[in-house]
C-alpha cells in the first residue's frame, strides 16, 4: 500500500510518460561513442530506463535486456516496443530504492540519468565477472536535469561509488566545459568487474 506522498510520485512520473510522445529517442551516447566495449553477447540491465532507448539500443545489439523504470506507462510502452520489434527485452515496473538485482547475473548494466546511492553497492553484486558498468548521470554543475541535491554527484564522486570495479573510462566536465557543451555537468564512468 502506497502512503500519499508515495502515490502522489508516482503519478507524477506515470504523468510523465503518458505526456511524452512518442518520438524515438537516442541511446546514451556513452553506449554510442564506445560500442568496442560492449559484450557481444549475454545479459544486460538497464536501471531507470525511460523509454527505454538504451535497452532497445542494446537488444538490437544482440543482448537479452532486463529493463526496470518506476513509471508504469514507460514500462508498457518499452515493452511494446520490443515486442513490435521482436527484440528481447523484459520491461519491468519498480521501485529502484526498494529493489534488488540478481547478484552475478549481468554482464552489463547501463545507468543513465539516475542516481541512487544506496544502489551503488547492489550494481557492483549484479555484475558477473567481466562484467560492465556504464553509468553517467548530472553533477551538481549541470546546466540541465534534476534540482535535488540528493539526485546529483558532487564533482569526482561518480569515480568512487564503485570500489570494488576497475575504471575503463571515466570523464566529467564541470565548470570549465565550453558553455552550451552537452556534457557539461556530466559524469560518465565505463568501469568492469574483475
Amino acid at each position: 500500500m502506497l502512503d500519499s506522498t508515495e502515490s502522489a510520485r508516482r503519478e507524477r512520473w506515470n504523468e510523465r510518460y503518458r505526456l511524452m510522445a512518442d518520438e524515438a529517442q537516442s541511446p546514451a551516447e556513452l553506449l554510442t561513442e564506445n560500442l568496442h566495449l560492449l559484450p557481444a553477447q549475454g545479459r544486460a540491465l538497464e536501471l531507470a530506463c525511460g523509454l527505454g532507448a538504451n535497452a532497445l539500443f542494446l537488444a538490437r545489439a544482440g543482448l537479452d535486456v532486463l529493463a526496470v523504470d518506476y513509471a508504469l506507462p514507460a514500462v508498457e510502452r518499452l515493452h511494446a516496443r520490443a515486442r513490435a520489434e521482436g527484440l528481447s527485452v523484459i520491461a519491468e515496473c519498480a521501485d529502484l530504492t526498494a529493489w534488488t538485482p540478481e547478484e552475478a547475473a549481468f554482464d552489463l548494466i547501463v545507468v543513465a540519468h539516475y542516481l541512487h546511492r544506496p544502489l551503488a553497492p547492489l550494481i557492483e553484486r549484479a555484475l558477473a565477472p567481466g562484467g560492465r558498468l556504464f553509468y553517467q548521470t548530472f553533477t551538481n554543475e549541470r546546466e540541465q536535469g534534476p534540482s535535488n541535491p540528493l539526485h546529483l554527484l558532487v564533482p569526482g564522486e561518480l569515480a568512487q561509488l564503485f570500489p570494488g570495479l576497475q575504471t575503463v573510462l571515466y570523464r566529467e566536465e564541470g565548470p570549465l566545459a565550453a558553455p552550451g557543451n552537452r556534457r557539461r555537468g556530466l559524469a560518465q564512468l565505463i568501469a568492469r568487474r574483475p
